[in-house]
């Protein structure tokens, strides 16, 4: 699932979308950039307990169908799903909401950029749930981001944000490079300087009106989230501007945004969606949750010209995790419920509705992609291709102010030198005046 701002995951996938793939928002998105709306799985009122469950983006739970079949397997309870587009404006909500003590939602969805920040601040506001689930069921590295210093585990996890590439093969075609998937992903295997490369090569024979990725921020994501040094340290300390990771990732993205390949756009704007309807960008750092969206937003003119390859090193871009506060009305209630929406077999459904790829390995077996979302790919390996990326993921860590942080490099550092013309320098300048803010510094 996915994030927005992000971002996130997995935030913006939509529910008619056949999935494939994630996961996490995170991972899906709606149709507002920062609004609020609801839904219900049950509309009927009629049971003795109303849950509340509250997401940012499409998690896919009532796509899949999951509240209707859990109110009918337990006819005394009715399910109000409430959705906030945007995980910026959501999480702030939420944490509000926390610290007051009172009109949280039953089960509280976290996307991972807040995660630690949930556990570090907010774990006496949410219950153990380690206490009532087979925590082995979950990744070992899902489980460590949301489990609190004293044990706690205060979210269980829904989807992983496992990265490929997703490329127009016909947009190749025309450039004149390789288009079969696996002679692709070698290409750039390893280095995602290599895929800069081919970049420059798609140029130089580009169709008309077509650039070869949708813009640098995404570049920098991609390469980011396949490092396993970020934001912060293993002591929890601050150490953005000294990262190996962050400047390996700024780099690469710096060559995109000073280049001519880059088609400017900022994810999850309407230009953004718009680009993947008028086929002008030819790939996108693509993680599972995002498999769904981009079948939706090409639409039928897209089918059979999208295919997936092996990202140039894996990653996890995205996922989250669903929580019961202890302000909730009905906490044993809520308890069963999300231990039941993030079961295997229920991460199994989503996926196949929604593009999220499940946090619980004992559903790779099953997943099988809808024929729908193959047929649109070429009939790519998705589900392969996603699960192997997911083994590989590298260990990361994540820190209070890990989304304010990326913010500021993508939304304001890259985009000055992408969108304003500013020098690498004056946009690495400008994200840091903003991280210091974000920061108290």
């Amino acid at each position: 699932m996915r994030t927005t701002t992000r971002r996130s995951h997995r935030l913006l996938a939509l529910a008619a979308v056949a999935a494939l793939t994630t996961g996490v928002l995170a991972g899906c998105a709606g149709d507002s950039d920062d609004g609020d709306s609801s839904g219900s799985g049950n509309n009927s009122g009629g049971g003795k307990t109303t849950l509340t469950v509250g997401t940012f983006g499409v998690f896919g739970y009532k796509q899949a169908g999951l509240y209707d079949e859990y109110t009918k397997l337990h006819p005394d309870i009715t399910i109000k799903e409430n959705v906030t587009t945007r995980t910026d404006v959501y999480w702030p909500k939420v944490l509000t909401r926390l610290q007051a003590g009172s009109g949280t939602d039953d089960i509280q969805a976290i996307e991972v950029g807040n995660i630690t920040e949930a556990v570090q601040t907010q774990g006496s506001k949410f219950v153990d749930l380690g206490k009532d689930v087979d925590k082995s069921q979950w990744l070992d590295w899902k489980n460590a981001q949301a489990t609190t210093a004293d044990g706690k585990l205060i979210g269980l996890g829904t989807d992983i944000g496992p990265m490929a590439i997703c490329y127009r093969k016909d947009l190749f075609q025309k450039a004149g490079l390789e288009t079969d998937r696996t002679k692709l992903a070698a290409q750039w295997k390893g280095d995602w300087n290599k895929y800069v490369d081919l970049g420059k090569q798609y140029m130089k024979k580009a169709p008309s009106g077509t650039k070869f990725v949708d813009s640098a921020s995404s570049v920098y994501n991609a390469v980011l989230n396949g490092e396993s040094e970020r934001y912060y340290d293993k002591s929890g300390k601050v150490v953005w501007d000294k990262s190996s990771g962050v400047k390996n990732a700024w780099d690469v993205a710096m060559s995109v945004a000073t280049s001519n390949m880059s088609a400017k756009l900022k994810q999850f704007d309407k230009p953004w969606d718009q680009g993947y309807a008028n086929a002008s960008f030819a790939t996108v750092a693509c993680p599972a949750w995002m498999i769904g969206y981009i079948q939706e937003k090409s639409g039928d003119a897209g089918k059979g010209k999208w295919d997936v390859a092996a990202a140039p090193t894996a990653g996890n871009w995205g996922g989250a995790f669903i929580g019961v506060p202890t302000a909730g009305k009905h906490q044993k209630e809520a308890i069963a419920l999300a231990k039941w929406l993030t079961a295997p077999e229920q991460q199994a459904k989503v996926f196949a509705k929604q593009a999220s790829f499940p946090s619980a390995p004992a559903a790779y077996s099953t997943l099988k992609p809808a024929p729908a979302t193959t047929e649109f790919f070429s009939n790519a390996p998705i589900t392969q291709i996603f699960s192997d990326a997911a083994k590989t993921i590298p260990a990361q860590i994540f820190g209070v102010k890990d989304q304010p942080i990326n913010t500021a490099l993508t939304d304001i550092g890259i985009l000055q030198v992408e969108q304003k013309g500013k020098s690498p320098e004056q946009g690495w300048d400008a994200a840091t005046n903003e991280i210091k803010d974000v920061l108290g510094q």
